[in-house]
C-alpha cells in the first residue's frame, strides 16, 4: 500500500459500519478482530495501516511503553547540557552531554552511557542504571 492509498482508505474508514470495519481487518491484518466499539476499531485499523505504511513506534519508544507498562523502574532521558558523574574503584567518572546530544568521556565521543559504563568497569551494564537514571519505582 502507498501513501495516496492510504489516505483514501483512511477516508473510508470514517463511514464504515462495524461489520465492514472487520472485514477490513481481517483483509489487512493478520491478527484476530478485537471485540471492541466501532469507534474504537476505526481508530485501532487507522493507526494499524499507517504503521504498516509510514512505520510503527521508534525503537526508544516501544522502550518506554514496555518500561511504563512493567512499572517496576522509571527511566530518566538524556538531555543536552547533563553532566553525570560516577565513583567507581575510587575514580570519580564524569560524562557530559553536549548541545547536539554526544556523549562525552575523556575526551572522546561515546555511542552510548552503556558503552562509556562498559568502557569503566570492564562489563556489560545499563548506562543508565551506571549513572543514575534508572530508577525503582517505589511501591
Amino acid at each position: 500500500m502507498r501513501r495516496l492509498e492510504l489516505d483514501s482508505e483512511l477516508a473510508e474508514l470514517e463511514d464504515m459500519p462495524l461489520a465492514q470495519l472487520r472485514e477490513t481487518w481481517s483483509k489487512h491484518l493478520d491478527k484476530p478482530v478485537p471485540k471492541v466499539s466501532a469507534a474504537l476499531l476505526r481508530l485501532a485499523l487507522a493507526w494499524e495501516l499507517q504503521a504498516r505504511v509510514l512505520g510503527g513506534h521508534s525503537r526508544k519508544t516501544i522502550q518506554v511503553l514496555e518500561q511504563t507498562a512493567r512499572g517496576n523502574t522509571r527511566t530518566r532521558s538524556v538531555q543536552p547540557g547533563m553532566r553525570l558523574t560516577r565513583e567507581w574503584n575510587g575514580i570519580l567518572h564524569t560524562v557530559t552531554v553536549d548541545d547536539e546530544g554526544d556523549i562525552r568521556w575523556n575526551e572522546k565521543t561515546w555511542k552510548s552511557l552503556s558503552a562509556v559504563a562498559r568502557a569503566i568497569t570492564g562489563t556489560r551494564w545499563s548506562g543508565p542504571a551506571f549513572f543514575g537514571l534508572k530508577t525503582r519505582v517505589a511501591a
